[in-house]
């Protein structure tokens, strides 16, 4: 039997993909024997360096109302994103690289606490300590997390990870695409329920069935 492959197409500081989180985290539960449920993370604003501009800023806390709204997940909104923040999330993306690199069993985990700490305490995740502090609150040792973030591996494999979405024309996230013996299908670029999202899957594993791909 050849293996699927579920990619999902995320980064930390969407907070679309925290709408989505308990979607995905339902689909790894529900397929996770099936499948093989991967994560790539996307790099929304990886790199950046200027702070937020308050019509920026503005625009970003409509979208989290919106997320709020459609999923029901929560948010910390008075005092988010606060003047001089810088929304680079590229440390996030490689603390979740980092926890792939020291025990894959630890990435979905340490993702869902990233996301929880941003945008329902208002954690600055952007900041190394904190990074390391949610690591450590989903069972690694504080030393060899610190150790493996601070890595160039780990600087290296998130650029993959980014270089991965590009390569795959993935254009906002969470992106769900499914890999099998026949090739790649997307099955959701946005935010979909876990009703729609378990019907494309189950239409895609049917129809590789039937293209005798096992």
């Amino acid at each position: 039997m050849n293996e699927r492959t579920l990619w999902y197409i995320a980064d930390p500081m969407c907070s679309w993909c925290w709408g989505f989180s308990p979607v995905i985290e339902a689909i790894r539960h529900e397929y996770g024997e099936r499948l093989a449920i991967r994560l790539v993370v996307g790099g929304l604003r990886s790199g950046t360096t200027e702070p937020l501009a308050p019509e920026k800023r503005a625009e970003i806390l409509h979208h989290w109302h919106s997320v709020q709204q459609m999923t029901g997940q929560s948010f910390k909104f008075e005092g988010a994103l606060p003047q001089g923040f810088i929304y680079d999330t590229e440390p996030a993306c490689r603390a979740v690289v980092s926890a792939s690199l020291i025990d894959s069993s630890y990435t979905f985990p340490l993702l869902v606490a990233v996301q929880y700490a941003f945008y329902a305490e208002q954690a600055d995740v952007t900041q190394v300590e904190v990074l390391i502090q949610l690591a450590v609150s989903v069972g690694f040792p504080a030393a060899q997390f610190s150790q493996v973030f601070a890595s160039d591996a780990a600087k290296q494999v998130t650029q993959q990870h980014f270089r991965q979405a590009i390569q795959w024309r993935v254009r906002g996230f969470p992106t769900v695409i499914g890999e099998d013996a026949v090739g790649f299908h997307l099955l959701t670029n946005g935010y979909c329920t876990i009703e729609t999202l378990r019907q494309h899957i189950d239409t895609w594993v049917l129809n590789t069935r039937s293209l005798g791909a096992e």
